[in-house]
């Protein structure tokens, strides 16, 4: 595991990773920290390696994966399903009880307040999000992954903000890839938008139906955040005003393709991990399964549902709610038969806003978990390190 050692005018902080974030836990002069973060800057302009588009390695004929994606024994993913799998499945939840009368509304209400308590993942229909435009996106996206490989890597990314196409995360040397390659936008708030050379010239319709595809899905979690926040027994507009009201959330995209693998039994599509963000709306692959989430000591495979949205409590949630509700991790499984396709949309605070545990939920019996924290400084970890489980969020409990 790397070490750290910084040195600030003849002092030296060692620490190993995790918790990467010292500056938060640690009462740095202002100064300091400024200082700090332009080092982790300046380790984030580019990979440490030539990155390796996953798709080329798939289509080459290869038999075997190479070494860089060949995963520990530990963590390598049993392809058989045991019986104790089959057992579960995560809640579904149907949105139009909350334009029910009261009696159907409040069930509904409960219905997310349990499945955030228990497993941080549930599944959603009647949504509003158009399922014609959902499966317009899944067309339009596809489309682009069959590109040459030469065309796709214009847009080419760096750790700096990860807008773009790419096939890794994180910059450790040396590090075990997943089998897989995406594309990354950021959409909101208008500040820091992706700009024109970051959207993919073709399909040519497809920033129009991204843009889409990114109202109807941000009126979703709005929705959303107000049930949370009634869930709580806060006020309907707390969480998104901790987010930094209607406006000042963040949204992100990232496109995900995990081209084939001939040995599905050694890699991962993506390592298990929580969501460092507040919600995830995910548009899973109908056609092939590979969602895997954490219950217990198991791992649950997730069945879409025709027209259905998949929800993830994130990180920001879990440090808001004084967890209360649960991030929970989640992995993706590879498949050597076929391609999967699914698009990821993250409903963020606001960069810059210092997040704690609402004031609320916060009593002597049950005291405030997380130190304060930016989003911006808190992300800063799986840029550096890629996901890495639970670790992050469990690293910046106050003792």
């Amino acid at each position: 595991m790397a070490t750290i050692i910084i040195c600030f005018k003849s002092r030296f902080w060692t620490s190993y990773l995790p918790p990467l974030l010292l500056y938060i836990l640690l009462p740095f002069p202002s100064h300091l920290k400024l200082r700090f973060h332009s080092i982790m800057d300046s380790l984030l302009q580019d990979w440490p390696e030539p990155v390796v588009c996953v798709q080329s390695l798939s289509e080459s004929g290869l038999s075997t994966i190479p070494n860089r994606y060949i995963k520990p024994p530990s963590d390598r993913p049993s392809l058989s399903i045991t019986s104790k799998q089959n057992q579960h499945s995560i809640p579904v939840v149907d949105l139009s009880g909350l334009m029910d009368d009261v009696a159907g509304c409040r069930a509904t209400i409960q219905a997310i307040s349990a499945a955030c308590r228990e497993w941080g993942f549930f599944q959603v229909v009647n949504h509003g999000v158009s399922v014609e435009l959902m499966e317009r996106m899944r067309e339009t996206w596809r489309s682009f992954f069959q590109l040459p490989i030469k065309v796709k890597q214009v847009y080419a990314n760096s750790p700096k903000t990860y807008e773009g196409y790419g096939s890794r995360l994180g910059v450790e040397k040396g590090a075990i890839l997943d089998w897989g390659d995406y594309y990354f936008l950021n959409l909101k708030p208008a500040s820091v938008r992706s700009r024109e050379m970051h959207w993919p010239a073709q399909p040519c319709s497809l920033r129009e139906i991204t843009n889409e595809y990114e109202r109807e899905v941000a009126k979703l979690c709005q929705t959303l955040m107000k049930v949370l926040s009634i869930s709580l027994g806060l006020d309907v507009d707390y969480l998104q005003n901790a987010f930094g009201g209607g406006g000042g959330a963040g949204e992100c995209l990232r496109v995900n393709y995990y081209p084939k693998c001939p040995q599905p039994d050694l890699a991962l599509g993506l390592s298990p991990h929580s969501d460092p963000g507040g919600l995830t709306v995910l548009l899973a692959d109908h056609r092939v399964g590979g969602l895997q989430v954490r219950k217990g000591d198991a791992w649950v495979t997730v069945q879409p549902l025709p027209g259905a949205l998949v929800i993830n409590i994130g990180d920001q949630i879990q440090v808001l709610s004084n967890s209360v509700f649960k991030s929970v991790e989640h992995r993706v499984l590879t498949n050597s038969m076929n391609e999967r396709l699914s698009m990821a949309f993250f409903y963020n605070p606001r960069s810059d806003l210092p997040l704690a545990p609402a004031q609320e939920l916060v009593t002597p019996e049950r005291p405030s978990l997380y130190r304060p924290m930016t989003f911006d400084e808190y992300r800063m970890y799986i840029r550096k390190n890629g996901p890495r489980g639970k670790t992050q969020v469990e690293s910046l409990k106050a003792q």
